[in-house]
């Protein structure tokens, strides 16, 4: 009783935001083969999935989109289409569960036919070319209902622009949770099996953080604080505990952490072969994020964590 008396970290699920992705179509659920027990669902069957992660107690979200390749071009010019998919189902999401808070994700990658964040030129990714459309995907999903827009893209001045056009648009309300210390990290290649979105040609580390630099993380944040960001995000969590711990102590923003997908099927396949009792260390992996600084944690693991804390 008094070592539960004074325990200094809690987690709740209220800490949670619940990652899910979207396909276009009917029925369909497919699980992701890196991701045990994570799917990428049409809206139909979303929607019910979503109802009863509502009746455990989750009640925040961010949706992915997997985009079919033939709708992908090198100006991602599909996502801000009025026939897209993924702006559909957040106005019908919206519509059904309007209590729930629903974040996007605002990059280039699942829409570009080059598969980078940002638009590339001869081989080249062109930071200030790509903010336009940033920016017109934003408005788009505003206009559709989202709570949050999740710039994940890292191209320096997007935080800006977005607010700024937010604004002018008549979305002072809509959020932003910018992704400040995105590192170049081995751990993303769950995720990108599951929206297909690996970059065609290159990689990512012209404009994602060197995972061997903390102090430039302060830099980021900075630059997103002053640019109207309302949250501030470490991507990934586990080996980056010491920036959320070092952006918690320097900024009166809340601080964000994706456990990420790499994070979660490692700690699956080590249970599944019997190394790690999977109850016990993903709760213990997700209490270390909260401890670190985190104020809120997306993770695939929020399912599992309120049906065990129910």
């Amino acid at each position: 009783m008094i070592r539960n008396m004074i325990e200094e970290t809690h987690l709740s699920v209220n800490d949670f935001i619940y990652p899910l992705f979207i396909v276009d179509g009917k029925n369909i659920k497919e699980e992701i083969p890196s991701m045990p027990n994570v799917y990428r669902w049409s809206l139909d069957l979303l929607l019910k999935e979503l109802e009863s992660c509502i009746k455990l107690g989750i009640n925040s979200y961010v949706l992915f989109p997997a985009v079919n390749e033939q709708l992908k071009d090198k100006l991602a010019s599909y996502s801000f289409h009025s026939e897209n998919f993924y702006i559909k189902a957040i106005a019908k999401i919206k519509e059904t569960f309007p209590e729930i808070c629903l974040m996007s994700d605002v990059a280039m990658d699942p829409y570009s036919s080059d598969g980078h964040d940002g638009l590339v030129e001869n081989g080249e990714i062109i930071n200030d070319k790509t903010l336009p459309i940033l920016s017109k995907m934003s408005i788009a999903q505003a206009q559709a209902g989202i709570d949050i827009i999740g710039p994940s893209d890292m191209m320096d001045g997007r935080v800006g622009l977005i607010r700024n056009e937010l604004d002018n648009a008549g979305y002072q309300n809509t959020s932003i949770m910018s992704y400040t210390a995105k590192y170049a990290s081995a751990f993303y290649g769950p995720f990108r099996d599951a929206l297909d979105s690996a970059p065609k040609a290159g990689d990512k580390k012209t404009y994602q953080m060197n995972p061997a630099n903390k102090k430039e993380a302060l830099i980021e944040a900075e630059l997103d604080t002053n640019e109207g960001a309302d949250f501030l995000m470490v991507k990934p969590a586990l080996c980056y505990l010491d920036v959320i711990h070092l952006l918690k102590s320097n900024f009166e923003l809340p601080i964000s952490a994706y456990n990420v997908s790499g994070e979660y099927a490692m700690i699956h396949a080590a249970s599944k072969n019997g190394w790690l009792d999977y109850n016990s260390t993903f709760q213990e992996s997700l209490l270390s994020i909260k401890r670190a600084g985190a104020d809120v944690i997306l993770t695939y693991f929020a399912k599992d964590f309120a049906k065990i804390n129910a």
